[in-house]
């Protein structure tokens, strides 16, 4: 793209690739530069502008952000195409807002030329013939959370079959989930037509898309209808906006019914929480210190390893004024881009507390090691709005509280439905005010913490949330 550009400075397309390039590098700061030059070069060029918003986002450029949410709202009203849907997770902005970003999205992305399959005559059979399409089964969360549930399927009622369209990363992950499937199909080299071909072709009876609007999705290989039933699932917390899949399955905590017409998939209530899991997960004996972490040792430890997008300047005002009430408590994060914890470190000393309070936490190659890390933190707090997902049931797992606030939409309220489910509904805040005063109270009273503490210990094994015999039966 530099070459490019160096030949015709005028080239937004070569600018918008650029912008592309520098995101999946992890150089926001740069990526935003890029995405803003393009609107420069060409005001018309779609999602240039939500781009530079998600590049701010996983900057922690909170200012920019807010500059930005007007221009986009009104853009999405008028019927344009400038924010691919999952960029709008987690925004101040209304349900009916997400519902009309999909469709514009979809119409943007799927023009209505579709060539739906012919009707298949029915094949009566002891089996349903079930699909599990996704571009994450590889070390990711979506394979970390679905494969035991592959594994557990009832054999005498359901073949499983795995439709991959995403990389083979060659891990334990990817060879485990394989195993779990009855059939499974690489169809990453194939287009979008001729991997619903081969959907159609294995006379499969219900079609799961796992991926929904998350990076690399590809809901084309639905539009044609190459299963009777297509379901949205897991991967994707909001509506598709598209006509050709029929249901999304939820639960009451985290998609209540007052949230189902702002869905164009029809809403179905799992009995306990929507989130399957893996209750194989391993956490590993060996418990680093707090050394070792890069933490005093010392102090009440605050943490959250979610992605720096969802840290919003409200939040992390709540977060420096805990660190401020409570002498010696750090913020434990993972690590991040570097623009996003340059501006983090300032946002702190601006209010006042010391950046060397904030502790980045290293990726762990081992998903037991991290698991057994988070033994080091008293208390995850959770981000409103977008919420931990995965993050917050791997807290939960590894016995670590999460304190969260139940946000106005489906990605706002997936912590509140996994508190639900372990038994701790009252870490379950409902206003900024509220999430702030209880975790001051936790960080204070050593004995009502420990006595949360004690409740997940007893909860994780015997109650709904990690019991995946339970959760398959009811899926």
């Amino acid at each position: 793209c530099d070459h490019a550009l160096a030949s015709d400075a005028q080239n937004a397309s070569a600018c918008l690739v650029r912008g592309h390039a520098l995101a999946k590098l992890d150089r926001p700061a740069e990526a935003a530069a890029s995405y803003e030059r393009v609107l420069v070069l060409n005001s018309a060029q779609p999602f240039a502008l939500g781009a530079s918003l998600m590049a701010h986002r996983a900057a922690c450029n909170w200012d920019r952000i807010d500059g930005l949410l007007p221009a986009i709202e009104q853009s999405i009203h008028a019927g344009e195409a400038v924010i691919p849907p999952f960029n709008l997770l987690g925004l101040p902005l209304a349900p009916a807002v997400q519902l009309r970003c999909a469709k514009n999205f979809m119409r943007q992305r799927l023009p209505a030329d579709s060539n739906p399959f012919p009707s298949r005559q029915h094949v009566p059979s002891d089996k349903i013939r079930l699909a599990y399409v996704s571009g994450d089964f590889r070390q990711h969360p979506v394979a970390y959370l679905v494969t035991e549930l592959l594994e557990r399927h009832d054999r005498d009622r359901f073949e499983v079959v795995g439709i991959s369209y995403g990389l083979d990363d060659g891990s334990e992950e990817r060879r485990r989930l394989v195993a779990a499937c009855d059939q499974f199909h690489d169809v990453q080299a194939r287009d979008e037509r001729d991997a619903a071909a081969l959907i159609n072709d294995l006379q499969i009876d219900i079609a799961v898309d796992l991926g929904g609007h998350t990076e690399n999705s590809r809901p084309g290989i639905f539009r044609d209808r190459p299963a009777p039933v297509q379901v949205s699932y897991l991967g994707y917390t909001g509506t598709t906006g598209a006509d050709f899949i029929d249901y999304v399955v939820a639960d009451k905590v985290a998609l209540p019914s007052d949230l189902a017409p702002y869905f164009t998939e029809k809403v179905v209530h799992l009995p306990d929480c929507f989130l399957v899991n893996d209750s194989k997960k391993a956490i590993s004996p060996v418990t680093p210190s707090r050394a070792e972490a890069g933490m005093p040792e010392q102090g009440f430890v605050f943490c959250c390893f979610n992605n720096s997008y969802k840290i919003s300047g409200a939040v992390f005002a709540v977060w420096m004024r805990l660190l401020g009430g409570i002498e010696g408590s750090v913020l434990w994060l993972p690590q991040m881009n570097g623009r996003a914890t340059d501006n983090l470190r300032t946002a702190a000393a601006t209010a006042g507390v010391d950046p060397a309070r904030i502790v980045f936490a290293p990726r762990k190659p081992s998903m037991a090691d991290h698991f057994a890390r988070q033994r080091l933190a008293d208390l995850f707090l959770d981000t409103p709005g977008y919420n931990a997902h995965t993050t917050a049931s791997d807290a939960l797992w590894a016995g670590l509280p999460v304190l969260t606030l139940i946000g106005t939409t489906f990605a706002g309220r997936v912590a509140a439905s996994l508190l639900h489910a372990v038994g701790l509904p009252d870490l379950v805040t409902e206003t900024l005010g509220a999430y702030e005063a209880l975790a001051l109270k936790l960080a204070q009273e050593p004995a009502s913490l420990a006595e949360v503490r004690q409740r997940l210990a007893q909860n994780r094994l015997t109650h709904p949330l990690f019991d995946t015999e339970r959760f398959t039966r009811h899926i």
